[in-house]
């Protein structure tokens, strides 16, 4: 374990959840509440306060992410009322931060309906809205008799049938949507007889179907999209949480991050731990995905002695009893780790990083140029 070693990490579901609490609430990184109550319970051993801890925790991330859905549909429905100038009243959204769960879900039952009743509204202004473009015309426009064969159809019937088509568009239907459907009603305009208005409106329907096939798919779209953005976010959290922790517990044992390299703003999540007593020697350590950590002793300098060797020995003892404290802390804080891979002290010569390489073949270039020059 000592030159290298690689290690399989797992977060604990108080952890998991508390992340994405902190994400929903726009707050950063860390553990608070009953996250952090589930956590101390499993350091604890008090099984029975975990559970119900965790089952709080559970309930409240669950009615976090059903409010921010029911914020997120009444931003789109306001979008879409401003875009065809309803008067529709919506609820205001919701700031979920310092709400008990009970609250949340209270919230989002009593605004549901309120958000179905102003989807079906604004379905009805739109429907409103092509009818009076279609049927704005000199009533005997619509009611001409093109021949004998049979009556023509009444405009305000063919205006409330319309309308009542017409409600079955979604309201978020696009732009492109709306004014497929609007040009086949439009053609209500200039039939003759029923039959010729039955077909007009067949194809209306037949419209609507499409549009409504094509939003809903946009809606799909979307989610999985959000969906695709909060996984993201999460894996982003979880290795940055993985990665803090990690450098923390070194910290407190006495190591120290380098100074010139990036670690805690590093976007590979590598960190590189250095202590006073090691001139010649640090460890090179890498988070990947919140889901390995993988680490490797280095020189910054090659062994010239048996003396050296003997100190890389001492040095590699030394981080892998370094590292067994560190998994202890680790756990304390959520995340447990199973070694898979790992070499004992003295197996192989350690490899010089790759900082001393470039140093010294850039040396080497120079000498070697020297040399040439004389």
């Amino acid at each position: 374990m000592s030159s290298g070693i690689d290690a399989d990490i797992a977060l604990d579901a108080a952890v998991v959840l508390s992340l994405g609490m902190n994400r929903l609430l726009g707050h950063g990184a860390g553990l608070a509440g009953r996250g952090a109550e589930a956590l101390a319970a499993l350091a604890a051993g008090r099984a029975e306060a975990r559970a119900a801890a965790l089952a709080e925790v559970r309930t409240h991330e669950r009615a976090l992410r059903e409010t921010v859905e029911r914020n997120a549909r009444i931003a789109a429905l306001a979008e879409t009322r401003a875009k065809i100038g309803a008067d529709v009243p919506l609820p205001g959204r919701l700031d979920p931060a310092e709400r008990s769960a009970a609250e949340l879900t209270a919230w989002c039952a009593a605004t549901d309906p309120v958000l179905d009743e102003a989807e079906r509204r604004l379905s009805e202004h739109l429907a409103a809205q092509v009818g009076t473009q279609i049927f704005d015309v000199p009533a005997e426009g619509l009611e001409s008799a093109a021949g004998d064969a049979a009556p023509p159809p009444r405009a305000g019937d063919l205006r409330e049938h319309l309308e009542r088509i017409m409600t079955r568009l979604l309201p978020d239907a696009g732009e492109a949507e709306r004014r497929a459907v609007a040009e086949a009603a439009g053609l209500l305009a200039g039939v003759a007889t029923p039959a010729d208005a039955e077909g007009v409106l067949q194809e209306v329907r037949l419209r609507i179907q499409e549009a409504n096939r094509r939003t809903r798919e946009r809606r799909d779209e979307e989610r999985r999209r959000a969906a695709e953005r909060d996984a993201a976010e999460q894996a982003e959290a979880e290795r940055r949480y993985v990665l803090d922790s990690v450098t923390a517990a070194f910290e407190d044992m006495g190591y120290e991050v380098q100074a010139g390299f990036e670690t805690l703003t590093a976007e590979d999540g590598t960190v590189t731990l250095t202590k006073g007593a090691w001139p010649d020697h640090s460890v090179r350590m890498r988070v990947d995905d919140a889901a390995h950590v993988r680490a490797s002793m280095v020189r910054e300098r090659p062994a010239e002695s048996e003396d050296d060797r003997r100190v890389d020995i001492e040095r590699e003892q030394e981080w892998c009893e370094a590292f067994e404290a560190a998994r202890e802390r680790l756990a304390g804080a959520g995340i447990r780790s199973d070694v898979a891979w790992r070499l004992e002290p003295g197996v192989r010569e350690l490899p010089v990083s790759a900082e001393a390489r470039q140093t010294r073949g850039r040396a080497a270039q120079r000498e070697r140029s020297r040399e040439r020059h004389k």
